[in-house]
């Protein structure tokens, strides 16, 4: 199906199921144990091997040799595969670093070697007795070094864009702002570490794996292996966490096929912590300058955004300028990235990459520049809000409601109370409160689902579309039941599985609108052959209760499927809609923090989401989402940051003891509200993403209410208590 022209009225819009609050039809599974994760699959019919991961010592470099004779006589050990013995191997599309195979060490704890035994401590000991000898080479370990050398990256990134004449509105502006900020490294931190499980059966594969993305890791895989990618088959029904460390293929896979190869067995591989922190990939330190120039009223004449960010060769950048492209008007504005060659392990994705930094930089600064011009934080916002896109005028928003966001927010919230800087105190806490503007594109990507009406009426759905703690099972179940008119009951949906049509796959808050949007499409062939079957006139038929209704006739769906049953199987594909208007997400996050008068510790008090995301699907597991990300963004806030080695090359921090990410006994009330709204641009869903917007500008946020309680402006993340020790105020 091509969805290239905006939705009018179609069968989800009878919001019987979808739009209800279900709970999730996979969370009994989970909160029993019976939800099987890459590691645990026990009774498959074959016995199992342990694989434990061996990792370099040094961040760059060559392996002169590899001594694995002592582990390979070690009790229990079945196979030892290493780097040197494999040799290079293509890399996939998807992957900056060499997972394996080669002399080559681009990185710290990059997989060199694999034990393979018949107990998990059998092969952790075994492996301690592998011997490396290395050659080292000096390395680039410090972006605010390695900037210096910073180069533009090639011109189909866009990296840079410039529209009217931005020196001279800011040299003219009456108010200006010009203020540097950072981000820290940042770990994914999931729940369940990168785990998989692999078994040959002659030249076929089948691996157990977390992939948030079915089909590339299947295909890079397949390449790294030099295989017909047909003969692997890769699933993941569940996944217990992955922010973006799962999207792409990563050394766990690889080494579990290899081991399992040597080992002529089954073998499970889970990278331990520290080389899930080093090994896998991360959300890049980002360095930005930002520039705001604006008239007496408010209104941006000048706006300049900068960014560096650094990453192994070929590595991408971190977008930090993304959303200041688009999220305020001002005719004369600049963004510049830079990208700087490092070599720690590799940059990615992570939960709203490019917008979650950026915007934790762009909202102090409109912060900043709303006090310079003494102009209430959020008037100032509205005043700058833009219809259009602004580099592009006669390029429309699909959909914006950014003001009413803040202004319902303000309202909710008691932002008339929030007072002056260090104003407010509630016995030793500073009290103070302060907001951001959430924003996040919306992006799409084909997504593919066969839907089947079994001969006893029940629905059956099956895509490799996967389910990272999201709600995928459940807002598909209802995507399905609202098509063909049953209970989400009536449904079964299989996920994560290369077997399956592929999907758009979770990532970039894209998974749940277009994954259900392939739902749709399939549902509309199943429903076509189910109208034809009967012999009915499909502008008189309606799918309800279970049955198929035209006229005075009621047909039980069983009826219609008959001993064989009857299959729908489709793709969603995207004309320009999404070229000719821009489709974003937009929100705006509140929040009240207490900062200890003597201490400098700061705790959050209240918070609160606006969100305007087109219609959602289900207002549960999109709330859970959205304070999820919020959670989150408190500890991009206040705690969480790779700490590097500058002179070594590595994250030491590299485990959750040292890595802090919050806790229960962190997070306060957190109150979500989503406005009522459909884009009928967007899918025929008419809905968009909200699991990273509700990220997008948190930490901004409490970094501005953190300014409210005490006067203190931090620019440099995360805003720890020894940045603000020296600056509280000494009356207390």
């Amino acid at each position: 199906m091509k969805f290239d022209r905006p939705e009018t009225t179609n069968p989800i819009d009878n919001l019987t199921v979808v739009g209800r609050p279900t709970r999730r039809i996979d969370g009994e599974l989970k909160t029993t144990g019976r939800a099987n994760y890459a590691y645990e699959h026990w009774d498959l019919g074959f016995d199992v091997a342990y694989g434990y991961p061996v990792a370099a010592g040094i961040a760059k470099g060559r392996i002169l040799s590899i001594d694995s004779e002592s582990a390979r006589q070690a009790p229990g050990v079945l196979a030892v595969v290493t780097t040197l013995d494999v040799g290079e191997h293509e890399k996939g599309d998807h992957n900056t670093a060499t997972l394996f195979g080669g002399d080559v060490v681009q990185h710290y704890h990059q997989a060199i070697a694999l034990v393979v035994a018949e107990t998990f401590e059998q092969a952790r000991a075994a492996a301690s007795l592998i011997d490396v000898s290395y050659e080292r080479e000096e390395g680039s370990f410090d972006l605010a070094e390695a900037i210096k050398t910073a180069e533009k990256p090639s011109e189909d990134e866009k990296s840079d864009t410039a529209f009217g004449d931005f020196d001279d509105a800011y040299a003219r502006a009456s108010v200006t702002l010009d203020a540097d900020y950072s981000t820290p490294d940042q770990s994914h931190a999931a729940m369940e570490p990168h785990a998989s499980m692999a078994v040959w059966d002659g030249d076929e594969l089948k691996i157990w794996t977390s992939s948030q993305m079915i089909d590339w890791w299947r295909t890079d895989l397949a390449t790294f292996l030099g295989m017909d990618k047909d003969k692997i088959r890769l699933m993941s029904p569940f996944i217990g966490g992955g922010f973006g460390g799962k999207l792409f293929l990563r050394a766990d896979a690889v080494l579990a096929a290899l081991g399992a190869k040597a080992a002529r067995c089954a073998v499970k591989v889970s990278l331990p912590r520290p080389l899930i922190m080093n090994n896998t990939t991360h959300r890049p330190a980002t360095i930005q300058r930002i520039r705001i120039g604006a008239d007496t009223d408010g209104k941006i004449e000048a706006i300049a955004h900068q960014s560096w960010s650094g990453n192994l060769p070929e590595g991408s950048l971190e977008t930090a300028v993304n959303q200041t492209r688009l999220l305020y008007a001002g005719e004369n504005r600049m963004t510049a990235m830079r990208l700087a060659s490092l070599d720690l392990p590799e940059g990615n994705a992570m939960r709203a990459p490019g917008e979650a930094p950026g915007l934790m930089a762009l909202e102090i600064a409109m912060d900043e520049m709303a006090e310079k011009l003494g102009i209430d934080p959020i008037d100032f916002r509205v005043i700058n809000d833009t219809q259009v896109d602004p580099e592009n005028p006669d390029r429309p928003f699909s959909k914006r409601d950014l003001i009413g966001c803040l202004r319902l927010g303000a309202e909710r919230f008691g932002w008339s109370d929030r007072g002056q800087p260090g104003a407010r105190r509630d016995g030793n806490w500073l009290v103070g409160t302060g907001v951001a503007a959430a924003y996040r594109d919306n992006l799409l990507v084909d997504s593919g689902a066969r839907v089947r009406l079994e001969s006893d009426g029940r629905i059956t759905v099956e895509t490799d579309m996967t389910d990272i703690g999201t709600g995928s099972y459940t807002i598909i179940a209802q995507t399905a039941a609202e098509m063909m008119g049953v209970t989400v009951e009536d449904v079964d949906v299989r996920l994560g599985d290369s077997s399956f049509p592929v999907s758009a796959g979770s990532g970039g808050q894209f998974g749940a609108n277009c994954s259900t949007a392939g739902v749709y499409a399939a549902c509309v062939e199943l429903r076509e052959a189910v109208i034809q079957k009967l012999g009915l006139n499909a502008q008189d038929v309606r799918f309800e209760g279970g049955q198929v209704r035209s006229g005075n006739h009621a047909i039980p769906l069983s009826d219609a499927a008959g001993p064989d049953g009857l299959v729908g199987e489709d793709t969603i594909e995207w004309g320009d809609l999404s070229k000719t208007h821009q489709q974003s997400t937009f929100g705006a996050h509140f929040v009240e923090v207490g900062v200890d008068v003597v201490t400098g510790e700061c705790r959050i008090r209240r918070m609160l989401a606006v969100c305007a995301a087109g219609r959602i699907l289900n207002p549960i597991t999109a709330r859970s989402q959205v304070i999820g990300a919020m959670t989150m963004g408190i500890g991009a806030a206040l705690s969480e940051e790779l700490f590097v080695d500058t002179k070594k090359g590595f994250f030491v921090n590299h485990d959750l003891a040292g890595y802090e990410v919050p806790v229960h006994a962190d997070i306060p009330s957190q109150e979500v509200i989503f406005l009522d709204e459909t884009d009928p641009m967007s899918s025929p869903m008419k809905a968009k993403g909200v699991g990273e917007l509700g990220l997008c500008g948190v930490s901004a946020a409490i970094a501005n209410a953190i300014y409210n309680a005490t006067g203190a402006r931090v620019r440099d993340y995360p805003v720890t208590l020894d940045k603000l020790i020296g600056h509280l105020p000494a009356d207390f």
